[in-house]
């Protein structure tokens, strides 16, 4: 999480290419449009959200939930920039979502990184347990 221009999408980019090379697992790579398409290696699975018509977090949730039923191989997901495919209604809704995909990849084996475009100083502690120390 962090304000726009800090980096975020570039720090993915690498985590990403280190977990293609390390995990033996598929690795999934979502995001709004095609941006990173040269960017990921072409061992990630590429997911443009916007091709799905994910605008919100329940079609965000029964998505997770697909691929994982779909493909038992996957060991991370990432989703670059939440807010730009999904706004969530409120911080609740965000601390809600952020704790199922916690629950959620704990039982199917899956971790999840996550890029916010947001000032962490806007958020609770609810929101900012998950932010990467």
């Amino acid at each position: 999480m962090g304000l726009k221009g800090t980096g975020k999408t570039k720090q993915l980019v690498e985590l990403v290419r280190k977990a293609v090379d390390e995990e033996h697992g598929d690795v999934i790579c979502i995001e709004k449009d095609k941006v990173l398409t040269y960017d990921i290696p072409y061992q990630a699975r590429l997911i443009h959200a916007s091709q799905y018509g994910i605008n919100s977090i329940e079609l965000m949730r029964g998505f997770l939930s697909g691929l994982a039923a779909g493909n038992f191989d996957i060991t991370h997901v990432f989703i670059d920039n939440l807010f730009k495919i999904i706004r969530p209604a409120s911080e609740e809704d965000l601390a809600q979502f952020l704790a199922w995909m916690e629950r959620f990849g704990q039982t199917e084996s899956i971790t999840f990184t996550v890029t916010v475009s947001a000032d962490p100083k806007d958020f609770g502690p609810e929101v900012t347990k998950y932010l990467n120390q």
